[in-house]
């Protein structure tokens, strides 16, 4: 796997997240703040709920993100590592200090997955946390495939917070 670009356009990462969108029936996102869901081919319902919460997402809550590619976007991954200045609600202030840092918006294009790419970024992300002396922890649903690729790579459950699964590297 070749090593990553740091960021990339906001259009773009829409475009890949309703790739995925489309490929799960709209499984995933979960997207669990919004009242009803898009239909999954109405592409501009889809980004006039997904756009802005993601703008969002990386001006206040990524740290870093990274991004594989082919021609298109092939898999991401968000690290969320620097909690002084967030208010991050879907994580428990108890676990934000200064050894803690999340792994987020880890996804690959459908038609990568199972090819090692959500391993590789998984790596990367963890290798990059530990060099920062961070622990690295993951939340994800029990519902989602996600809970058992996080499992099969190392992390256990820490807590349920709301809807959500709580996970850590060992």
């Amino acid at each position: 796997m070749q090593p990553p670009e740091e960021g990339c356009k906001l259009e773009e990462l829409v475009t890949f997240v309703y790739r995925i969108y489309r490929s799960t029936e709209g499984a995933y996102p979960l997207l669990e703040w919004v009242e009803e869901k898009p239909v999954v081919d109405n592409r501009a319902a889809f980004e006039g709920v997904y756009l802005p919460f993601l703008e969002m997402r990386m001006q206040k809550e990524f740290d870093k993100l990274y991004v594989w590619r082919e021609s298109d976007i092939i898999a991401t991954v968000a690290l969320v590592y620097d909690f002084k200045s967030k208010n991050i609600e879907w994580f428990p202030s108890s676990l934000m200090n200064d050894s803690t840092a999340l792994i987020e918006f880890l996804m690959v294009a459908p038609e990568y997955q199972g090819k090692g790419y959500g391993k590789g970024a998984l790596e990367y992300a963890i290798k990059k946390l530990r060099a920062m002396g961070k622990r690295a922890y993951v939340v994800t649903s029990k519902h989602l495939g996600a809970y058992d690729f996080y499992r099969k790579h190392g992390f256990s459950d820490v807590r349920r917070y709301r809807e959500f699964v709580i996970m850590v590297h060992d």
